[in-house]
């Protein structure tokens, strides 16, 4: 069987195509594209943008370990929900993705649970622990795209400086969550005026920035690539920006928290509003937009963090830090970045999909004949409302319930299969 999508408007940043445009889909993969094509099955996607599928290299899917969050079945179909073909779940999970045996079960649940593409990643270092490096060459052959110890920083410099070069040896990107653990002193906010007004211990930027810069500088020191997770501060983006115009082989994310909200809407002590790193104010909200814009920050990721509503419904200092994003992410993307003219639509594309396929080498972020059928399709001006309640993740914890967002994912194909259709 073929299906055809027609009418549409395809946007593909790898290419540089943004036209009217016809897509066949056969046998997995785009046949052809062009005009007056016609398949089996139609999608009619005139009024729509065509796009490659959404790429997330920074999601936590919880299994095993906290399958009452999430696992990779409802995960993939968050996912799909959103947009995204493609995610790379994070290896903090009971036990811990760092070994080969652990990685085997992340590709066997995915292969037989998911809908989407599901790419592994691996500590790191073992048990997260930050002292003895996992065999990275061996998850490498298996198949993981990154390693990291996401949820946590390496403290040890020497650690980090030989995980560095032994993660670009093996031909891995070291996914960087950057935290001095030593200055958050059980901190649950933002460090600032409403931190002190609500009376919560503080985490300071400068957690955040310290290790950025170390980080960076370790990876240089190493010859090595290094990409930045999670950027929130005015300094961290700075930092960034003056170590890629001397050259540092350095990639960043920022996530869509950090542009839409500030410390302020901690201060109805919502725990969907806690988050690790926090919300920030103003001035790194800015920051954070106008890195977008000119290209300092690489890509868009949603550090989707499930956690069940008996998780969150406890008192503020005591709530795990994370909210859900992958169902939201494109209507945050367009209403928070493309309506308010931070960057155009193409960009905003590009920023889920190509540039984050391309941090990791993945095969995927493009529209290309012979290619994955891995396809997006969405209306860019639909109004819709957060809605937690219809949500596929088996977690409700956004900070966006209830807010009008512009940009509804409406059909979501990958490898040629529709995971996902708009009622």
């Amino acid at each position: 069987m073929s299906l055809a999508i027609v009418n549409g408007y395809m946007i593909d940043p790898a290419s540089g195509r943004s036209e009217i445009a016809d897509i066949l889909v056969e046998h997995g993969h785009i046949a052809r594209i062009g005009k007056g094509l016609k398949g089996t099955k139609t999608i009619d996607a005139a009024g729509y943008v065509v796009c490659p599928g959404f790429v997330d290299i920074h999601v936590h899917f919880r299994e095993p370990g906290y399958e009452s969050k999430e696992t990779i079945a409802s995960g993939s179909k968050a996912a799909a929900r959103g947009g995204f073909t493609s995610v790379v779940p994070m290896p903090n999970t009971a036990p811990p993705i760092d070994n080969a045996g652990m990685v085997e079960f992340v590709i066997r649940r995915a292969r037989e649970t998911a809908c989407i593409k599901v790419w592994p990643s691996a500590c790191a270092t073992k048990e997260r622990a930050g002292q003895e490096m996992t065999e990275m060459g061996e998850l490498k052959d298996i198949g993981v795209v990154a390693v990291t110890d996401d949820g946590s920083d390496i403290a040890s410099s020497w650690v980090m400086r030989r995980v560095l070069e032994y993660a670009d040896m093996c031909g891995l990107t070291y996914l960087a969550h950057c935290e001095d653990a030593s200055l958050m002193d059980a901190g649950a906010m933002n460090e600032g005026y409403n931190s002190t007004r609500l009376g919560l211990s503080g985490m300071p930027r400068e957690m955040e920035e310290i290790r950025i810069d170390r980080n960076i500088r370790l990876a240089a020191l190493a010859g090595a690539k290094i990409h930045i997770q999670h950027v929130t501060t005015a300094g961290g983006v700075e930092i960034i920006r003056r170590a890629k115009a001397n050259g540092a082989r350095v990639t960043c994310e920022t996530a869509p928290h950090y542009w839409m909200l500030t410390d302020e809407a901690v201060t109805t002590f919502s725990t969907d509003a806690k988050m690790n790193p926090p919300l920030r104010e103003a001035s790194d909200v800015a920051a954070i937009r106008a890195a977008l814009a000119d290209g300092t920050i690489d890509c868009i990721a949603t550090d989707h963090a499930p956690h069940t509503v008996s998780d969150k419904d406890v008192e503020f200092q005591l709530a795990p830090f994370g909210i859900v994003g992958l169902e939201t992410a494109l209507g945050l993307a367009v209403t928070g970045l493309v309506e308010t003219e931070v960057v155009s639509l193409e960009r905003a594309i590009e920023l889920m999909t190509a540039a984050p396929a391309r941090i990791l080498n993945l095969p995927v972020g493009t529209l290309s004949e012979g290619g994955p059928a891995d396809i997006a399709v969405f209306a860019p001006k639909a109004e819709w409302t957060v809605d937690p309640a219809v949500f596929a993740s088996l977690s409700r914890n956004t900070p966006f319930a209830g807010e009008r967002l512009r940009g509804k994912v409406m059909t979501t194909i990958c490898d040629g299969k529709v995971v996902y259709q708009h009622p």
